[in-house]
């Protein structure tokens, strides 16, 4: 009897793995796209680098990549730390000092610039569940690597790392040193930063991986590029956690707060209501929320769609900003 469901069951599992296979096409990686990728090797206090198993100084590395034109390297604000000073490491073995443009702490996003020409990477279009995904990052600080997986979430925000956040789930391998390697499609296109593990133990790979979506990726680095700091606006109001027993029916964000000098306040905007959407998007917990108005530029309307009560209602406010 084991003789015969054995290789029935190996012809089973082949069987799974072809269907597999065709819904993924295999396509070769695009080996160019590791020119527009960097070691990065920041210039940490001794204080700061924490010492090996042997009790050396630990030389603290990750990785970045090309995300605009004119040597603007984007990277996490992790990777950099406090250092003052940081050098990159091209694929082609130059070691080049890179200037520091700006830090933004809230989305741990760095972003550098080089005198070297480097191409940045092509953005994706959209990027869906299940899509094949690669990363390419300096793992452990031996070099360039690339893993590959697929994308497991999309819009994932509120987990903890940051302020703000949205990010692409993987299951793509990745570990320390990775941080602030391109995640990129089947076409070598970009769909995001990596920027965390999650784990609950250690600093190791357990195949819940997030890179900082594309779009956040410019909010950020276009701001830093042309003004040194974020230029975030200001709507006036506070929300939080939708109460129960209210949270069993409704998703989205209560208002804690209304300033009366603010937008919210003069749109009519009150605390209890409940915010639902906004600019059309679904808002189904504060996090979602905190993007939302993050990602709606100073001097630009926003719309919400709300709940008082019973009476659902549409406001529109001028976000305030310099």
């Amino acid at each position: 009897m084991k003789r015969i469901i054995a290789p029935l069951f190996s012809t089973s599992l082949l069987l799974a793995a072809l269907v597999v296979l065709s819904a993924f096409p295999v396509r070769a990686f695009d080996e160019t796209v590791l020119d527009s990728v960097v070691r990065v090797k920041p210039d940490w206090p001794i204080a700061a680098r924490g010492r090996d198993a042997q009790g050396a100084p630990r030389d603290p590395q990750g990785t970045g990549f090309a995300i605009l034109p004119g040597g603007y390297i984007v990277t996490n604000l992790h990777v950099i730390g406090a250092a003052k000073t940081v050098d990159i490491l091209l694929q082609d073995g130059r070691q080049l000092p890179a200037e520091i443009v700006g830090r933004h702490a809230p989305t741990d996003i760095a972003l550098l610039k080089v005198t070297a020409d480097v191409s940045p990477i092509n953005h994706a279009v959209n990027v869906s569940l299940a899509d094949p995904v690669c990363a390419v990052g300096n793992q452990f600080g031996l070099g360039l690597s690339v893993t590959c997986g697929v994308v497991s979430a999309i819009g994932r925000s509120g987990t903890g790392f940051n302020p703000i956040e949205d990010f692409v789930q993987t299951d793509a391998s990745i570990n320390p040193g990775g941080s602030g390697g391109p995640l990129l499609d089947q076409n070598t296109q970009l769909v995001g930063m990596v920027s965390a593990i999650f784990t609950k133990q250690s600093d190791a790979d357990i195949g819940v991986n997030f890179a900082t979506s594309t779009r956040l990726l410019m909010r950020v680095v276009t701001d830093l590029r042309d003004h040194g700091r974020v230029q975030r606006g200001q709507v006036g109001f506070r929300a939080g956690p939708i109460p129960p027993p209210l949270n069993q029916n409704i998703t989205g964000a209560m208002v804690s707060r209304v300033d009366p000098d603010g937008a919210a306040f003069k749109a009519g905007l009150d605390a209890g209501d409940i915010i639902t959407h906004v600019n059309g998007d679904q808002i189904t917990h504060p996090g979602a929320l905190e993007m939302a108005i993050f990602m709606t530029a100073p001097k630009q309307m926003m719309t919400l769609k709300t709940l008082r009560g019973d009476q659902a209602a549409t406001v529109s406010l001028m976000v305030s900003g310099p």
